[in-house]
C-alpha cells in the first residue's frame, strides 16, 4: 500500500471536541474569513461560556492565537491540523455518496466515523473511492447488491 498523503498524516488532535472546534473555525474563516466566538458557539450549539474556554485550551495548546476582543485565529499548526480534518470529513463524505445514502446518514456516519478512524484505513477509503469513481459499471454492481440486501 502506498504511504499516507502528508495532508492525512497529521488527523487529530486526540480530543474529538477540539477537532471539531478546529474544522468549524477553519470553515468560518474560509467562508467568512473570520472566525467570531458567537458563530463557533452557533455552529457547534454551544454556550458562549463553553466556546470561550475550548479557544483558551485551544490557545494553551498552539492550535489557536486567542486573545482578547479579537477573533480567534488558526496558528500555522492549527491551520495544517484543521485542513487535515476537513479532508479526513471529505474523503469520508465522497466515498459514502457513491452508494446515495441520504444526505442525513452520510452527515452522521461521518460525523462518528472521522474521530475514529485510524489513518490507514482512510488511505484505504480513498484509494477505494477513487477505483470505484473509474469503475462506474462495477460501482453500479455493488450498489445493486446492496439494494437486493435491504
Amino acid at each position: 500500500m502506498s504511504a499516507t498523503p502528508p495532508e492525512l498524516q497529521m488527523a487529530s488532535t486526540g480530543s474529538v471536541s477540539m477537532d471539531d472546534y478546529l474544522e468549524q473555525i477553519w470553515h468560518l474563516i474560509e467562508t467568512n474569513g473570520t472566525a467570531k466566538a458567537t458563530e463557533l458557539a452557533q455552529r457547534l450549539d454551544l454556550s458562549q461560556p463553553s466556546v470561550s474556554a475550548m479557544l483558551k485550551r485551544l490557545d494553551q495548546d498552539g492550535w489557536v492565537i486567542n486573545e482578547k476582543y479579537r477573533d480567534p485565529k488558526l496558528t500555522a499548526k492549527g491551520k495544517k491540523m484543521a485542513e487535515a480534518i476537513v479532508k479526513r470529513h471529505e474523503v469520508l463524505t465522497s466515498f459514502l455518496r457513491l452508494f446515495h445514502l441520504p444526505e442525513s446518514v452520510i452527515y452522521n456516519d461521518v460525523e462518528g466515523m472521522e474521530h475514529y478512524i485510524s489513518l490507514q484505513t482512510l488511505t484505504c477509503v480513498e484509494a477505494l473511492t477513487k477505483c470505484l469513481k473509474q469503475q462506474p459499471d462495477f460501482l453500479n454492481q455493488v450498489i445493486q447488491e446492496l439494494e437486493k440486501n435491504s
